[in-house]
């Protein structure tokens, strides 16, 4: 079998004594990915009925693998959506993996356009990041790397870029930048407005858009981030809360 980067990226990286606990949906038993899966080192795989997605690492990260094919079939038959919301508003780190090869999709009679339409509402309005691979046991290699580095972030070994600011307000305008739409420009106005991030955070959307070069939108992003979900969540593009935009 060709040698594919992902498993050239896993044979060249440093593997410390790390045990990965993975959860497989027990509907994937018969997926070619579990056999894949347990043939990597530190991967411990159990099968259960997951609720949502269908591999999970260590409580933390969860995955929701489609072919091309089933990519296809879930859109026509109108499950694509329903699967995302549900993995969109799970409590984990959550993307797709999809699977397969450009030559998958021959037969599908599917319009390329549709396919893109989906593409971008599951990654752009959803906010599930898309992972691809090109076959199962590429599926396999991308759920260890995405664990081994959700450990070093975790870890603080992944920090953003660029150097840790020294000094309090530094340190705040940093941490502020973490925020959709706020470089270090915003980020000074917002401090000299309301004094400290506490206080930002606290803020309602007009109070936000209030400031200079914030303005409606960015008020609503920011809002966006730092709510949690409220229990009526719809989960409809445009519904209140939904989207900043």
């Amino acid at each position: 079998m060709k040698e594919t980067a992902a498993d050239h990226s896993l044979t060249a990286m440093p593997r410390p004594a790390q045990t990965f606990s993975l959860l497989v949906d027990d509907r994937e038993h018969a997926a070619a990915v579990l056999p894949a899966l347990r043939r990597l080192p530190g991967v411990q795989v159990r099968l259960a009925r997951l609720a949502v997605g269908d591999y999970q690492v260590d409580e933390c990260l969860l995955f929701e693998r489609k072919t091309l094919p089933d990519l296809v079939r879930s859109l026509k038959d109108g499950r694509l959506f329903s699967q995302a919301l549900r993995l969109a508003n799970a409590p984990l780190r959550a993307a797709i993996i999809l699977e397969g090869r450009a030559g998958d999709l021959a037969a599908s009679q599917m319009r390329r356009e549709a396919i893109q339409g989906a593409l971008i509402m599951l990654t752009l309005f959803l906010g599930l990041p898309l992972l691809r691979a090109a076959d199962a046991r590429e599926s396999a290699t991308l759920i260890l790397l995405a664990a081994r580095q959700g450990r070093a972030f975790a870890s603080g070994a992944l920090p953003r870029h660029g150097r840790r600011p020294r000094g309090k307000a530094r340190l705040q305008s940093h941490i502020l930048q973490g925020l959709p739409g706020i470089g270090p420009t915003r980020a000074r106005r917002l401090l000299d407005r309301f004094g400290s991030i506490e206080a930002i955070i606290a803020a309602s959307a007009a109070d936000l858009a209030s400031v200079e070069g914030i303005g409606k939108t960015t008020a609503a992003a920011i809002r966006w981030a730092i709510e949690e979900p409220g229990a009526d969540y719809a989960g409809e593009p445009g519904a209140a809360g939904a989207w900043p935009c």
